[in-house]
């Protein structure tokens, strides 16, 4: 179903260098007339130079006028037969008419431009939304997708945090970043109503949610697994916008791992999505990133913690820098049962035989679920969290872990140093321990690294995990936090960087 892991050696990714299909075009059309194009015959090209001039002054008029008249994006009239309302808004929360500069949240300027939302038909995603009882074939999708995605009020928190942070506190599931994204996006600071105007263009699809329907049923087809994604990319393909720029300047939020949407074969995990012609210019905003993909952009997991001030996110680092720990090392996690010499087996039997140094929360039944705190007052409680591979590269405990104050031990690069660069120092070793996952098969064991690590350096590393919270956790008011920077605005400041980097004539490296 998924990717095997790679020896470590193999975990930086190549940076492929992606190819502009409109300076191909130009390359291939030069090399075509160069045989043709001797340069020693001057009256010829007196001559042409001329007939040019000519067709210029007769012809540019029309054209400028034309130009002028051309209208915003419309909804494709394939796509507008698929639903009742055409025209209807297609977001679950109230649009902001406004513009940003009466935003009186905004705060300075926006110094690499602004973000136009596409008005997609209300099939790609407030109508998803409106069916998430159908969503899942074990149960209903509700309750995690309400809330603009943040999910229930996490009741009964209080026993572990401050009473005074506990309503800042969510039961957020961790495939809803689509809804996350979609609802700040509409009061975001940089966005605007103009799409002449803007440096790039947001598509609100709900492609995780879109496919979770047929994920987990026996009988789906691959037709069924891609057919949303492809409806939505004919409408933004016949858009103007993305004409002129191929796609380049254009951006989703997709609310699974990369590989749910890299299915290569009919018969395989998934949807084709990513390998769809159509999306392969548009940036994809993903929990776990392919890393050898530049279009694919890792951002963190939603945790269950989202300030609503300022006051909230400072409040909390306070309260995990000054958090005593009475554990070394935590694992909280379940074994993969089906895997041959299965690792995180080993972690968990290293720490059941570590029990004055270690703390086990074993997922194999309901600790782990929504609903419970036995996760967070572990990390709360440990100076380290161990975190292996998920059931892919990465998994969400890091992200928890993290807003815990616990200091991250990996075992794979790809967990997260080649994930997510915008988000993480840029010295791993500043935040977290890689331990070779060899070793530990070998024998190595954690607590003996572990212990090895001063208690000074200790609480440095925690001081820069404490440091990195607001850039991980998603704010609760739509408009941001005023005067922090959280994990939507890191992402999407970061693609409007990228993107009027390569306008302005940025070459590719």
């Amino acid at each position: 179903m998924l990717p095997i892991s790679h020896d470590a050696s193999s975990e930086q990714p190549a940076n492929p260098k992606p190819q502009n299909p409109e300076v191909l075009y130009r390359k291939n059309l030069f090399n075509t007339l160069k045989p043709y194009l001797p340069f020693r015959h001057c009256r010829l090209w007196f001559f042409l130079a001329v007939l040019l001039q000519l067709l210029l002054l007769l012809y540019a008029p029309s054209i400028l006028l034309s130009l002028s008249a051309a209208s915003t994006p419309n909804p494709s009239p394939t796509i507008q037969n698929l639903t009742s309302s055409s025209t209807a808004a297609t977001t679950i929360i109230p649009t902001n008419n406004n513009n940003n500069n009466n935003n009186p949240t905004t705060s300075g300027s926006c110094p690499y431009g602004e973000v136009y939302i596409y008005n997609l038909p209300a099939l790609f995603n407030s109508e998803i939304v409106k069916n998430c009882h159908d969503l899942n074939p074990w149960n209903s999708r509700c309750d995690a997708l309400s809330n603009s995605g943040f999910g229930k009020t996490a009741t009964g928190i209080s026993k572990v945090v401050p009473e005074n942070i506990s309503p800042a506190w969510f039961w957020t599931d961790q495939f809803s970043t689509e809804l996350i994204y979609h609802n700040r996006m509409m009061n975001y600071r940089c966005r605007t109503l103009e799409a002449e105007s803007a440096t790039a263009f947001y598509i609100p699809f709900y492609t995780g949610l879109a496919i979770e329907k047929y994920l987990f049923t026996s009988n789906s087809t691959a037709q069924e697994r891609d057919q949303h994604c492809k409806m939505m990319l004919d409408w933004v393909s016949d858009q103007r916008y993305f004409k002129k720029s191929y796609g380049w300047d254009h951006f989703i939020s997709m609310g699974r791992i990369s590989w749910d949407f890299r299915r290569s074969k009919e018969e395989d995990w998934g949807s084709s999505c990513i390998y769809m012609p159509k999306m392969r210019n548009i940036t994809r905003l993903l929990i776990e990133r392919n890393p050898w993909d530049y279009f694919d952009v890792g951002i963190p997991y939603p945790t269950g913690f989202h300030p609503s001030s300022a006051h909230d996110v400072i409040n909390w680092q306070e309260f995990v820098r000054s958090r005593r720990r009475n554990t070394l090392f935590c694992f909280a996690g379940a074994t993969r049962g089906i895997i041959k010499n299965d690792f995180r087996g080993i972690l968990l039997s290293q720490c059941y035989d570590e029990s004055d140094s270690c703390r086990v929360v074993d997922c194999a039944g309901s600790k782990c679920a929504n609903g419970t705190s036995e996760i967070l007052s572990t990390f709360l409680d440990s100076d380290f969290c161990l975190q292996p591979r998920g059931d892919s590269f990465t998994r969400r405990s890091i992200f928890d872990c993290m807003v815990a104050g616990s200091i991250p031990v990996f075992f794979w690069h790809r967990s997260a140093y080649v994930q997510y660069e915008w988000f993480l120092p840029t010295e791993p070793e500043s935040y977290s321990v890689f331990v070779d996952r060899n070793e530990v098969k070998n024998g190595t064991s954690i607590k003996s690294v572990l212990e090895k690590i001063s208690k000074e350096k200790v609480k440095k590393m925690r001081e820069k995990v404490v440091e990195v919270i607001p850039k991980i956790v998603y704010a609760k008011p739509n408009e941001g936090l005023e005067g922090i920077k959280d994990a939507f605005d890191v992402a999407v400041e970061g693609v409007l960087r990228r993107i009027k980097e390569r306008k302005e004539g940025y070459k590719w490296k």
